[in-house]
């Protein structure tokens, strides 16, 4: 049996989605500002929407990172496929264990300590083929890579935890060969973690600074390091409509990843019964 909230419990449920969430709505309806005032909602208008659209240097700034987005996304979801699969196949236990805890050191390691072991990292590589701009879009990929690869292998072991893979073997025993086995039985029914790996690793990307702001180069800029390069100088309305832009995308986002994940749980379920 369910228990109730106590009308105490649910004032401080509001208070906390309150404090989270009302700042975001402020920058959301000063977007949509008629003038440049941060405190006065004088009209409604489009301008800074327009605005936001018509900035180059924003532009460039959100194809930049788009791009790196999926890049990121698509390499992390392959490789962490693959690393999800061998973990999971390892039979050394004490080895599968000791895989999984290095795979969960880039997510517990504050990331400015990651930024800056990259940041030398990627020097040190340059220092030896004689290059001194390495630092770019290579970079930022790699870096990427490296701190959203853990959250996809996370995603993926549940799903080969739950998957029975006694009926992997009995194709193979019917004479699939393992590679085409392994694309027509185990791929489905590790489907939705693989596409919750690849949104999660998307939102990541799209999300990170602090990464990203030691790995980058002055050839290739993503959106948060723009932004941050403008609170150096009195922020404009068009960078809260572009900021209203990321997080719609952000939340559209999670609510795909929460819906495939519902509807797995369900199937697993409905299969289990």
């Amino acid at each position: 049996m369910k228990k109730r909230l106590s009308p105490a419990a649910k004032l401080y449920m509001a208070a906390i989605f309150l404090f989270l969430y009302f700042p975001l709505v402020v920058m959301a309806l000063f977007s949509f500002n008629d003038t440049s005032s941060t405190y006065t909602f004088t009209g409604f208008s489009l301008k800074w929407w327009t605005e936001m659209f018509v900035n180059e240097a924003a532009k460039s700034a959100l194809e930049n990172t788009l791009i790196l987005g999926l890049a990121t996304a698509v390499c992390a979801t392959v490789l962490g496929t693959l690393a999800a699969v061998g973990i999971f196949g390892s039979r050394h236990r004490l080895y599968r264990q000791a895989l999984l805890t290095v795979t969960n050191v880039p997510m517990m390691n504050p990331e400015i300590v990651t930024g800056i072991s990259m940041m030398l990292l990627f020097a040190f590589a340059g220092a030896l083929v004689n290059q001194k701009n390495v630092l770019g879009f290579w970079t930022l990929l790699i870096a990427h890579i490296t701190f959203s690869l853990p959250y996809v292998i996370l995603n993926i072991m549940p799903k080969l935890r739950q998957f029975d893979m006694n009926v992997y073997e009995a194709a193979v025993d019917l004479g699939c060969r393992p590679v085409s086995a392994f694309f027509k039985v185990v791929l489905p029914n590790i489907a939705s973690g693989i596409f919750t790996g690849f949104i999660m690793s998307f939102t990541l990307s799209l999300d990170d600074f602090i990464i990203s702001y030691f790995t980058n180069g002055p050839s290739f800029q993503t959106l948060p390091i723009y932004i941050f390069s403008l609170t150096k100088k009195r922020v404009k309305p068009d960078m809260f409509a572009l900021s209203t832009l990321i997080f719609a995308v952000i939340f559209i986002l999670l609510l795909l990843m929460n819906i495939s994940q519902l509807r797995a749980d369900k199937k697993g379920k409905s299969e289990v019964k």
